[in-house]
């Protein structure tokens, strides 16, 4: 089994979807152990009783956009009592430092609604839809201090069709994260059973 820690910040529907996923028997050899926010009213703090998982809310700080400093220490500490082999970024709506990335080396993992390397960043569906592309989707990558760089582990094709509203567009990338992020999680917890990740074995 691998410990997997979940960071968020608004209602948490890829959360949830990895949540049901894991009730349904569908996570494979993979366990939320917990759900951390820096929002404390977010919806997905609601989450935790509905799934029988622990939800924090720990505070960022004066920041933002990031975590740093003292906060950025409180977050890893919190964590770490967790003892996670994964942490999975859904939605979380600040910059990992490297700091915070160096203390979970090759463990955190970012789910970003574009097809990387195309459109890193900030309103990547949109920039899509604007620029007329024929497709956009949505991937799974590890996390890097370079944003939204890190090697890709698994991608989702969204067509973008004659027709289709920016909001149509946006709904067909959400229920395409929602199928993208358990099964990768999924397929991480099998590569590390048989000892083929990239996880650190320490």
């Amino acid at each position: 089994m691998i410990r997997v820690v979940i960071l968020g910040s608004g209602r948490g529907s890829n959360a949830e979807a990895i949540l049901q996923a894991e009730r349904n028997g569908e996570l494979g050899l993979a366990k939320v152990m917990g759900i951390f926010c820096d929002q404390p009213d977010a919806g997905i703090l609601k989450l935790g009783p509905r799934f029988d998982v622990s939800a924090f809310y720990l505070d960022p700080g004066k920041y933002r956009t990031k975590l740093e400093g003292a906060a950025e220490a409180h977050w890893v500490h919190t964590i770490e009592c967790l003892s996670p082999d994964l942490i999975v970024l859904a939605g979380f709506m600040r910059v990992i430092k490297p700091t915070f990335i160096e203390a979970f080396h090759q463990r955190i993992i970012n789910l970003h609604p574009s097809l990387l390397p195309k459109y890193p960043g900030l309103h990547s569906i949109q920039r899509a839809y604007e620029n007329g592309d024929a497709e956009t989707g949505c991937t799974v990558h590890w996390v890097t201090p370079e944003i939204d760089a890190g090697e890709i582990l698994g991608q989702e094709r969204v067509p973008i069709e004659k027709g289709d509203t920016l909001e149509a567009v946006e709904a067909k990338v959400h229920a395409a994260e929602h199928k993208l992020l358990p099964k990768t999680i999924r397929h991480l917890a099998e590569k590390w059973i048989l000892g083929t990740t990239q996880f650190p074995q320490d």
